[in-house]
């Protein structure tokens, strides 16, 4: 059962103990404020409940900011690499300049250990992926 842990008008963030899962559903073009503010966020939810799983519904997001951008590659890449978590969906974004800008993110990040990224078009195919038994060595 999905559990809210955060909600404001452009993000609502929620989890799953049972599915071992988090997920932020975006809404809209968020501030530099607002998008560092819901990572961070996300990130404690990650690193609070060692979650193996993680989708990021982007289908409203709208363009990050060269500078968000630049910061999560720096920032927060290394916290992800460094976590629990292994499989990273995202269902892609509506928006062109979004979709460009994660492609971007990912095309900088080294060294992800054992975690696996995948784009879908869909949210059931995402699912679908997540859900599926993690390699042994990733289940700790």
């Amino acid at each position: 059962m999905m559990i809210t842990y955060f909600q404001n008008d452009v993000v609502t963030i929620s989890y799953d103990l049972d599915k071992q899962l988090g997920m932020a559903v975006w809404n809209g073009f968020l501030s530099s404020a607002e998008f560092r503010k819901a990572v961070e966020i996300c990130l404690d939810l990650m690193e609070e409940h060692k979650l193996l799983r993680w989708l990021g519904d982007n289908r409203k997001l709208r363009a990050i900011r060269q500078a968000d951008q630049d910061w999560f590659v720096e920032y927060v890449m290394p916290r992800l690499a460094a976590g629990t978590l292994r499989r990273n969906a995202s269902v892609v974004s509506e928006d062109l300049f979004n979709r460009m800008a994660v492609e971007q993110i990912i095309k900088r990040a080294d060294n992800l250990g054992d975690m696996a990224f995948r784009d879908f078009e869909r949210l059931e195919a995402a699912m679908v992926w997540l859900q599926e038994p993690l390699p042994v060595q990733a289940q700790a």
